[in-house]
């Protein structure tokens, strides 16, 4: 977290110093404005019209990490006042001209429109409309005003910015232009090479796609340049070496691939001070010559496919004072120039395969070091007793290095803010002196994966916002000091031996605690109805514990909450409807606890559990009808481009929340949770009647396990249009009638259970039926068809004319008796066509015929020979 903060703030310390230099365009000489300044104000207070004001529309945490406070600055504008006396407006103090509007962070809704008063304005140089809800599609003329200098559109995500394909009418006078977090509509048009003033360019996170836009290789005085967080693939691009002005390069989190370029020309710009290139798909070597580029001073090439080994390099010719290589496949000893970049503050070679035997006390002469990070390698980390860490230092990451003991240096480190020893070979009891460590500073601590003892009496807690002692052997009751610890963002004890109950907190302080996981322990009791007061709660994971009662009503007040666990417990509860109306609960899983009852058909809401896409249910005692009504309403799950979206993570990037689920039939631990997977299990219970026609809108479903219940009736064939369907269990119900041809276009199907039911008929044919073995049919006696042994004879079998969707039907079987009383009127006729019908068996055309006539739907029955 501290790491994304840090690359946060030094781009936008950059961007803020543009940003502010609108101040001193107050300055400029006098310009000739097209309008008076009656019609200066006009246009300005026409445009306040346009829009709404929203306290939600600007989030005030973003706002303050930006500099500017949330508070609607158009509120006050009147005519009666002066508007170079309005919040936002800038005006130059010599001609009295609008030259500059700021409404970042200004509670702004609606949409701009394309004929905006604005345009008019053309003395403005500088327009700012950064953190509000805008929406619709930013207007083109803007970018035609001839003295515009800077233009920021930040954090607007759903604003829609569509460049001019021809030359601007602002080429020769922008300067800045900052789109991060909008949606850049069509791309980067070459007409962006026309800008030949332009010094600043952030096009972060605005859903661009395809190669790096060569056009921007001809914006020779740029000395910023971000193009982070889009989609950009391809080799790294050549044409950044005409961008010799360049300060800054951000193309952090792309799908850039190849090598870094072998010759030191093509990037090693002579003023190029910060260059962020990980999270791409960058492979080969990593180049001695990074190393050595005059003014680089940051360097991140982290998250990429970087192989081979690190090359020595001239330590004294290096500016470097910020690397980072984590996550790649370098491998080998550290090389001992590392050791003599006098100048380095930050150091992180974790998740590697860096080998061999290290001694902290190496990096003690490195004066300036206040970051290192060697966790997740091959390395075994040892430490002397006379290793002294620099005063400063903040950061120490030493998971997975074989350490057997707390290393005893940590007692000096009085600024330790992030401590990571997890996943080592640690053993005993916290020792007590660790309270003292960073005693007002360390906010992060990870001690998980050891085998400590004890109990967590010692544990510095006064600023602490992240604990992780999971999978460890902690014991004894859970103190009601938690309580008190108002800092608290993640709590995760879960996979030891702690007994006793939950502690009871009143709602004296005001929580922060977001994840509560204390899943796999030895908790009892019941839920206490205080647990609410912790409103800011995200994750509540209580699995694998032995907590009775029932769900207190109280916990409807998580407004936050995405997700609940509280499977494989010993609760007793009917189904707690009040959380339907949790508009971010994903995941829900009550797995394996007595809960039974009927789960309400009605539901107190229209839009019941909109954001769910994973709900466990199995494993208990639930009666009645499937939920008909909640799969109506699982928007969640019916994406059908999910696919398309960009793969990512519940949790945040320090945190990821896990849950345990029975998967294709095996139970599985998933350690990250794709926000993308959704799944249904209502398994083992005793679930009666159909199965809903509803759950053929869940057209991002990945698996659905009704198995083991009471279910009757037939599959219904929407269950056809789950193209994203991995697994489908309906194993050991009482499901009637033939299995529908359309499931055989499930082709992402992997594991079918159709076992123990009343199926009759031929088993489909083609794409992944042809996959399945026996195991998937058995104890349905009337099927037939591969592959199983049994052949299909002659026998009559129900299928669906293909425009019939209903259950009306006009024949339920066909015999001399129908042919009778339906052509009463014409005997002869009757027995001519059932005649033929029986000895042809063409029964569509004729069914057809007297469907129309009478105007029903007809279920036909076709007698059909199967070898």
């Amino acid at each position: 977290m501290l790491k994304c903060m840090w690359l946060f703030s030094i781009t936008m310390v950059l961007f803020l110093q543009h940003l502010h230099v609108a101040v001193s365009l107050s300055y400029n000489a006098p310009t000739t404005a097209d309008l008076s300044h009656d019609m200066q104000k006009l246009a300005l207070f026409q445009f306040k019209l346009g829009l709404s004001i929203n306290t939600s529309a600007s989030n005030p945490e973003d706002c303050v990490s930006w500099g500017t406070p949330s508070h609607p600055k158009t509120m006050n504008w009147s005519m009666s006042s002066d508007y170079c006396t309005w919040d936002g407006v800038l005006c130059n103090q010599v001609t009295g001209d609008v030259i500059g509007l700021d409404l970042t962070c200004s509670q702004l809704a609606g949409a701009i429109p394309s004929n905006t008063t604005l345009s008019q304005l053309s003395s403005l140089q500088y327009l700012a409309f950064g953190f509000n809800d805008l929406h619709g599609v930013f207007p083109e003329d803007i970018f035609h005003l001839p003295n515009l200098k800077q233009l920021s559109l930040v954090f607007n995500s759903n604003l829609t910015v569509i460049l001019p394909k021809v030359k601007w009418g602002s080429s020769s006078s922008l300067q800045m232009l900052n789109f991060r977090q909008t949606n850049l509509c069509g791309g980067v048009p070459d007409s962006i090479g026309y800008l030949e003033s332009l010094t600043t360019l952030s096009l972060s996170d605005c859903n661009l796609f395809g190669p790096n836009p060569r056009s921007i290789g001809n914006l020779t005085q740029l000395t910023q340049l971000d193009l982070s967080s889009n989609h950009f693939s391809g080799l790294f691009p050549s044409w950044l070496g005409n961008l010799t002005q360049l300060v800054l390069l951000n193309l952090i989190d792309n799908s850039i691939t190849g090598p870094l370029p072998s010759k030191q020309a093509a990037l090693c710009l002579p003023n190029l001070k910060i260059l962020y290139l990980s999270n791409n798909l960058l492979n080969g070597t990593v180049p001695s010559w990074l190393f050595h580029c005059p003014s680089l001073g940051i360097l991140n090439i982290g998250h990429n496919e970087f192989t081979g080994q690190l090359s020595e390099i001239i330590s004294s010719r290096s500016a470097l004072k910020i690397f980072s290589c984590n996550s790649n496949l370098l491998y080998g000893t550290i090389p001992q120039s590392f050791f003599e970049l006098v100048n380095i503050t930050s150091l992180d070679l974790s998740s590697n395969n860096f080998s061999g035997v290290l001694d902290v006390d190496r990096f003690s002469h490195l004066v300036y070091l206040d970051k290192l990070d060697l966790s997740h390698n091959s390395l075994l980390v040892t430490f002397t007793s006379t290793v002294m860490l620099p005063p400063e230092f903040y950061w120490l990451g030493l998971s997975s290095c074989k350490i057997t003991k707390f290393p005893h240096f940590l007692r000096s480190l009085e600024n330790l803010a992030y401590l990571d020893l997890s996943n080592n070979r640690i053993s005993g009891d916290i020792p007590q002196w660790i309270e003292s460590v960073g005693r007002n500073s360390l906010y992060y601590l990870n001690l998980s994966q050891n085998s400590l003892t004890g109990s967590l009496e010692h544990l510095p807690w006064n600023n602490l916002k992240y604990l992780d002692l999971q999978s460890n052997m902690l014991k004894g009751s859970l103190s009601d000091s938690l309580c008190n610890v108002s800092s608290l963002d993640v709590l995760n004890l879960s996979h030891n031996n702690f007994s006793g109950v939950l502690p009871t907190c009143a709602r004296s302080l005001n929580y922060s605690l977001t994840v509560f996981d204390l899943r796999m322990n030895n908790i009892g009791g019941s839920l206490p109805s205080t647990l609410s007061n912790f409103r800011k709660l995200r994750s509540l994971n209580l699995h694998g514990n032995k907590l009775e009662g029932t769900i207190p009503l109280s916990f409807a007040e998580f407004s936050y909450l995405e997700v609940i666990d509280l499977g494989s417990n010993q609760m007793k509860d009917t189904f707690p409807q009040w959380l339907e109306n949790l508009q971010n609960l994903q995941v829900l899983i009550l797995k394996s606890n007595k809960f039974h009852g009927i789960i309400n058909r009605t539901s107190r809401i229209e839009h019941p559990f909109p954001s769910l896409r994973i709900i466990d249910l199995s494993d208990n005692e639930f009666s009645g009808p499937l939920p008909a009504k909640y799969f109506k309403n699982f928007k969640g799950m019916m994406n059908a481009e999910v696919n398309k979206m960009k793969r990512s993570y519940m949790g945040n990037s320090y945190y990821s929340d896990t849950v345990s689920m029975v998967i294709k039939g095996i139970e599985i631990e998933f350690v990250r949770i794709l926000t993308v997977f959704t799944t249904i299990d209502l398994s083992r219970n005793k679930f009666e009647g159909e199965i809903p026609e509803y759950i053929g809108n869940l057209k991002s479903l990945r698996s659905l396990n009704l198995s083991h219940n009471h279910i009757s009736g037939h599959i219904p064939s929407l269950i056809g249009k789950l193209s994203m369907l991995e697994s489908l269990d309906l194993s050991s119900n009482q499901l009637q009638g033939i299995i529908p041809q359309q499931l055989t276009s499930l082709n992402f199907l992997s594991r079918l259970n159709l076992s123990q039911n009343n199926r009759r008929g031929h088993i489909p044919e083609g794409a992944q039926f042809n996959t399945f073995e026996n195991d998937s049919y058995t104890g349905n006696l009337r099927l037939c068809g591969s592959p199983l042994s049994k052949k299909c004879k002659r026998e009559i079998i129900e299928t669906q004319h293909e425009e019939d969707g209903d259950n009306d039907y006009f024949f339920s079987g066909f015999t001399w008796e129908a042919v009778v009383i339906g052509y009463g009127s014409g005997v002869v006729l009757g027995f001519v066509v059932g005649y033929v019908m029986l000895k042809v068996g063409q029964t569509k055309w004729i069914t057809d015929i007297i469907a129309r006539e009478l105007g029903v739907k007809v279920k036909i029955i076709e007698i059909r020979r199967f070898l």
